[in-house]
């Protein structure tokens, strides 16, 4: 009773509309969420200009890596839709720095939606992309870890995927991207920021073999989950797949 009279005046003082249309009682209501879209377009993650399925490795990306002996830790990167599209980039601002973490169910049912239809294999884990300690006390919540949350539950009508809490922590506190404007900047500032969490031992690692699924909320250079691919990895998972809600384009 006490929560639903907080509720209520909660709904009362600041009342929920739709951040792109404004109709009442949703943060994004069924009709502006069929406007957005999903990509029927995937592309390399790494070169970022090859059309490939569901968003694999191209073959000259892959021959490169082959000359330069350098395996290529993220297999996939699914893109749910434009980052330019229908007031996204609001949503992802308000979802984030508004601290709204209701907006995580629409945005994870777009990024469901693209693993769907570009018919990624279900894995065996989801691993959310961390925040350092010092910015998840800050904001309250990792976007990231809501977005995962969601997806274990749907994906898979009746089957529920595991996610793996602290699997990867990111263990140096590095300024947020979005406030580094250079593209090789921004890729310096995420190298060797993550490793493996204390509790997956190499000798009892359960994600050893295993297919990963890799959620964070936007992608720009991509380096953060290449680092985060790094070290799953390095610790043996056999493909590393990553989803995103969209790709923020450098200007």
């Amino acid at each position: 009773m006490l929560k639903s009279f907080k509720n209520f005046i909660l709904d009362t003082l600041f009342p929920i509309s739709c951040l792109s249309c404004g109709v009442r009682d949703a943060w994004l209501c069924p009709e502006c969420f069929n406007q957005i879209g999903i990509l029927t377009m995937q592309v390399c993650p790494y070169c970022e200009k090859a059309e490939t399925p569901a968003g694999a490795i191209c073959p000259r990306c892959k021959a490169r890596a082959i000359e330069k002996n350098s395996p290529l830790a993220l297999n996939n990167l699914i893109v749910a839709t434009r980052y330019t599209r229908n007031n996204l980039a609001r949503l992802v601002h308000v979802f984030k720095y508004n601290f709204v973490p209701d907006l995580g169910v629409p945005l994870a049912r777009l990024v469901a939606q693209a693993i769907l239809e570009n018919h990624l294999p279900l894995p065996d884990f989801i691993v959310s992309v961390p925040l350092h300690p010092r910015r998840l006390r800050w904001r309250g919540f990792n976007q990231a870890a809501i977005l995962a949350a969601y997806l274990a539950e749907n994906l898979s009508p009746g089957l529920t995927i595991p996610v793996l809490d602290a699997t990867v922590i990111r263990r140096i506190f590095t300024p947020p991207q979005m406030t580094i404007k250079n593209y090789a900047a921004r890729k310096k500032n995420m190298q060797n920021s993550f490793s493996l969490g204390k509790k997956y031992s190499l000798e009892e690692n359960i994600i050893k073999n295993k297919k990963i699924l890799l959620i964070d909320d936007i992608a720009t250079t991509g380096s953060t989950l290449l680092e985060c691919a790094k070290v799953l990895k390095a610790a043996g998972a056999k493909k590393v797949f990553a989803s995103v809600i969209a790709r923020q384009e450098m200007p």
